[in-house]
């Protein structure tokens, strides 16, 4: 069994920017191992830990998936020792100034995001939040130094340590999306020792923020009968609009949407209700913003169902999670996963 509030604190220390997941991977293999029946890691890196089941081969199959890539910055050049970067996956640039991050260099580096002062910056934006181009990444080494040290294209990461908050939440860096791989991990442990009629494919998929790459890949070597993927949304906050976001330890939302298979969000809603889990209802049209669009068109086409784990300040270095929506998020998907049996796709109108 994996404890999972310093589980997730662990998770959020780890780098893994879009495209370069192996740091994370290798901590997530190592926790999900004695979880699971086999490991496996695909092509592009995503992480495949299969839990079989003991239904009458060929058995069905669950995919379950969260994405483990983040955000981050990139080196783009070296001006007099300073260093100009673009982003990996998207950034909101106005919170980026004084930030701490680590220079994944020839060693890596602590370093801060800096702007120069408002009338050394180019005409067009001395006043408003500094545009990223115009940002400065400085490791406080000489030039030289630097020059030894950093090339273009290495990685930059946030710094900025977990912060165990009020009421049972967590402000972190890149708890998009390791608070979901949380919850996929307290899914596992929810079915120790519970016996599965299907063979469950619990998924750690890489690219999400750039490409969706992992996820197509993953579900069409898989193949499975139904998926659900875990994500974060967007948690409600004061100004922020009711009918775009959510509240904060209140629940997961139940996506509702082009991409989402409509009895398949039914028998979610219900299973909630039974198990007396709070949720909230996500419309998500015309997609929805997930891994469940690439899913979902994955080979001949998946039925998809999305679950979203409300997260205050995404794509910033300091969001913030609600422990008990993780939780519950994942108790609700081990549930959905040990009352699958023989004649699940027929009761659910999915019959092939």
């Amino acid at each position: 069994m994996v404890e999972i509030l310093p589980f997730l604190k662990n998770l959020t220390t780890i780098p893994g920017l879009s495209g370069y997941e192996a740091p994370i991977r290798a901590q997530l293999e190592s926790a999900w191992r004695p979880l699971v029946d086999e490991i496996t890691v695909s092509r592009l890196g995503s992480l495949h830990a299969i839990k079989h089941g003991n239904g009458a081969e060929p058995r069905r199959r669950l995919l379950v998936t969260a994405h483990m890539d983040t955000i981050g910055l990139m080196v783009t050049s070296i001006v007099d020792g300073f260093l100009r970067v673009t982003e990996v996956g998207g950034l909101d640039h106005r919170v980026l100034p004084g930030q701490l991050v680590t220079v994944h260099g020839r060693r890596d580096l602590p370093a801060m995001v800096v702007q120069p002062s408002a009338h050394l910056l180019p005409p067009d934006n001395q006043s408003g939040p500094v545009k990223l181009g115009n940002l400065l990444v400085d490791t406080g080494l000489l030039p030289a130094e630097v020059s030894k040290l950093v090339r273009p294209g290495d990685l930059i990461s946030f710094a900025q340590p977990p912060t165990e908050m009020k009421s049972e939440t967590l402000a972190s860096r890149y708890l998009d999306n390791r608070a979901s791989l949380a919850a996929l991990t307290e899914c596992l442990n929810e079915l120790q020792g519970r016996q599965l009629n299907w063979d469950l494919w619990a998924v750690a998929t890489t690219q999400e923020e750039e490409t969706f790459a992992g996820a197509y890949t993953s579900a069409f070597l898989s193949r499975p009968d139904l998926a659900v993927v875990i994500d974060v949304t967007f948690a409600s906050s004061p100004g922020s609009p009711s009918y775009r976001t959510y509240p904060l330890g209140k629940g997961p939302t139940l996506g509702y949407g082009p991409n989402i298979q409509p009895v398949l969000h039914k028998a979610f809603k219900d299973l909630a209700d039974r198990l007396e889990i709070p949720y909230k209802v996500e419309v998500m049209p015309p997609r929805s913003g997930t891994e469940a669009y690439a899913i979902q068109v994955a080979a001949e086409g998946i039925p998809t169902m999305a679950l979203g784990i409300p997260l205050r300040y995404m794509h910033t270095p300091v969001e913030i999670v609600s422990l008990k929506d993780i939780t519950r998020t994942g108790r609700l998907v081990a549930e959905f996963a040990a009352r699958l049996d023989e004649h699940s796709m027929e009761a659910l109108s999915l019959k092939d």
